[in-house]
């Protein structure tokens, strides 16, 4: 790979992790704290990203794999990102947010999955290299939170009742438009499908040519599995960076990116682990991690047991590569070449689009129920929630999915 190519695909991926990690983790926090949103609200907000993915696959689909080079539609998204990002910027309250970010996560969710199809064209040994590409995309996410934490000081006690999180909107903005410019000198990718002729299945977008496949016992527990799953890690995403905000964690936003460094490294033992484990005790490992996440989480706190919250943390890696990835590995090992890229879309759509929108919604419930801004000690049993509903996602799981040969 030509050391400029490398440059360039690794600041797309760089940028592109860094703009959401500049606002989406104190977004909570952002919310409660200086838009006085509900729960409920909060919620539907969040929601957003699951909605996103399911609509992500038909502008894709539709748009950059037939008419317009996929470098050019992702300028555009990241344009029309900057300009989202500034009217949430300037909403100061919840209803009118809402919108704003809606759209925004259609446009990014649409992003995301441009990006990596970039680099796969361009990249000679895609297998092999794009790895040392993708992880340069967590170095951004993890730029961010230490930019937040230890150079702005956004996410201090005081910096956030003065409303400084506000400018975590405008520091996207201004990388968004910045990667909307890098997008115009990445290598020419033309659509693959190329003209009108090509008849657009909106099916196959959302999976839907791999249903026959929840016939298989296995694939269908797993695809149960993640569903369910999903619901508890909505929790993580929605309610971790105002818990630990309570709680007193100091600089929360950088030490929630220990989380991502995390994931890096457990990406490298994958490959290492897979020859001893197989694919059900490396997903068991995976649910089982979040179980033990929660369970820190609740009984941690930002002074002396605030280890037990870094613990918690920096258990991202083992929670989110060991079930989501080697299961989409799983995924396409079982679909085969006939239903490889349905059965993608449609495990995508059943974790991203109805697990995790389950979760938001059932999270801004449960907060709201145990009303846990007004005292830390309901914080614990926010997090005993998602606790048990790991374990009952665990039990499923070890009791109806049997290894086999592939």
């Amino acid at each position: 790979m030509k050391p400029a190519l490398r440059l360039q695909l690794s600041l797309m991926m760089f940028l592109e992790f860094f703009i959401k990690g500049a606002w989406f983790v104190t977004l909570g926090t952002y919310l409660k704290s200086n838009l006085s949103a509900s729960g409920l609200q909060v919620s539907a907000i969040f929601s957003t990203q699951s909605i996103g993915a399911v609509i992500a696959p038909f502008i894709i689909g539709f748009i950059a794999d037939r008419y317009f080079n996929a470098e050019r539609v992702m300028a555009v998204l990241h344009l029309a990102g900057a300009g989202l990002l500034f009217m949430m910027y300037r909403s100061d309250n919840a209803p009118a947010f809402y919108p704003y970010v809606l759209f925004y996560f259609i446009v990014y969710m649409s992003s995301i999955a441009l990006a990596s199809s970039i680099s796969f064209r361009h990249l000679p040994d895609a297998k092999r290299q794009f790895p040392s590409i993708r992880v340069s995309g967590t170095a951004g996410w993890v730029t961010s939170g230490v930019t937040i934490s230890y150079i702005f000081h956004w996410d201090q006690p005081g910096a956030i009742a003065a409303g400084a999180l506000r400018n975590t909107f405008l520091l996207a903005a201004a990388c968004s438009f910045l990667l909307s410019i890098c997008c115009c000198l990445l290598p020419a990718t033309p659509p693959v499908k190329a003209g009108r002729s090509k008849q657009v299945r909106w099916g196959d977008a959302l999976g839907l040519q791999a249903l026959a496949l929840l016939k298989q016992r296995n694939f269908g527990v797993f695809s149960l599995t993640a569903v369910v799953i999903c619901i508890p890690i909505s929790f993580y995403y929605q309610y971790t960076n105002p818990y630990l905000v309570a709680t007193g964690l100091p600089n929360p936003t950088a030490k929630m990116a220990l989380g991502q460094v995390s994931e890096a490294l457990c990406l490298l033992l994958i490959p290492l682990l897979f020859v001893r484990l197989g694919y059900k005790k490396m997903m068991l490992l995976g649910i089982g991690a979040w179980v033990l996440r929660y369970l820190l989480f609740a009984y941690g706190n930002g002074q002396d047991l605030a280890f037990l919250l870094i613990t918690g943390i920096l258990l991202h890696g083992v929670c989110y590569d060991f079930m989501f990835v080697v299961g989409q590995i799983y995924t396409d090992t079982i679909a085969g070449e006939a239903y490889r890229s349905s059965a993608q879309g449609l495990v995508t759509v059943a974790m991203y689009g109805i697990g995790m929108l389950i979760g938001f919604w059932l999270a801004g419930a449960i907060a709201d129920a145990l009303k846990v801004y007004e005292g830390t000690v309901y914080w614990r049993y926010l997090w005993l929630c998602p606790a048990a509903l790991s374990m009952i996602c665990l039990l499923i799981f070890v009791l109806f999915f049997k290894e086999q040969k592939t």
